[in-house]
């Protein structure tokens, strides 16, 4: 999983002219494949409309006896704690610790909104 990784809700709308490709993570969210979120924010804000940051950060743990199924694990966590009024996420960060038998990673995802007007909307 690469850093700066954008996930969306499965109920985010998005510029019409705007259609990547996405792929299912977890429950109720999807991966979008290849765009980091800079370049992702470009091209919202191109369309008219905002990738706005929500104040906050989530941090989970997840482990595992890989790497990857550790990341997954946590990223997974921390996408299920996130409140409504983030229908987005940005990949922060991953830290590894290794164990002989097992690996725990802490995954930070940073909220994000999109939205077509500058307004933070009440949910």
């Amino acid at each position: 999983m690469k850093l700066h990784t954008v996930f969306l809700r499965d109920d985010c709308i998005l510029p019409s002219s705007l259609n990547p490709l996405r792929h299912t993570f977890g429950e109720h969210w999807t991966l979008v494949e290849g765009i980091p979120a800079r370049v992702f924010d470009t091209m919202i804000r191109q369309a008219g409309w905002h990738f706005i940051w929500v104040l906050g950060s989530c941090s989970r743990r997840g482990w595992a006896r890989t790497q990857d199924a550790a990341i997954d694990r946590g990223l997974g966590r921390a996408l299920q704690s996130l409140s409504n009024h983030a229908n987005a996420a940005e990949l922060d960060s991953v830290q590894i610790t290794r164990y002989p038998w097992f690996h725990i990673a802490n995954v930070t995802l940073q909220r994000r909104r999109i939205q077509e007007h500058t307004a933070l909307e009440a949910q």
